[in-house]
């Protein structure tokens, strides 16, 4: 039995990024103290910009500043050296008050490392 491995589909991280699949924040993220180029996903985006009326005096920026902290952290106290790891913060997003990000570091175009913050039920 053979096993046919040619490739069907492949969507590389720069044309998701310049799709906005992806959104670009490696320069806020080295500020937080990111070492490899960081992006979160277009869902994870629009959740940081859904300010409810009651924290008006929030803006995205400060979300995304406090989601890229909470990531620094969060890999400073992992101990199981995977590339996948998960991490609670305070946001509010619609009705909900706490909130998941999923932070993934695996492979970019060039096989260089990579992280994607995105939404807890992203792959």
């Amino acid at each position: 039995m053979t096993h046919d491995t040619s490739l069907l589909f492949a969507y590389s991280r720069e044309q998701a990024l310049a799709d906005g699949v992806l959104i670009d924040v490696t320069e806020q993220a080295r500020h937080a103290g990111f070492r490899y180029p960081v992006a979160v996903t277009a869902a994870l985006w629009a959740d940081l910009n859904t300010i409810p009326d009651t924290k008006s005096w929030q803006d995205s920026q400060g979300r995304l500043w406090d989601v890229l902290t909470m990531g620094i952290q969060a890999i400073a106290r992992s101990k199981n050296g995977g590339t996948e790891l998960s991490y609670p913060l305070i946001m509010h997003v619609g009705r909900k008050t706490y909130y998941t990000v999923k932070l993934v570091c695996g492979p970019g175009d060039d096989a260089e490392p990579v992280i994607t913050l995105m939404c807890v039920d992203e792959d």
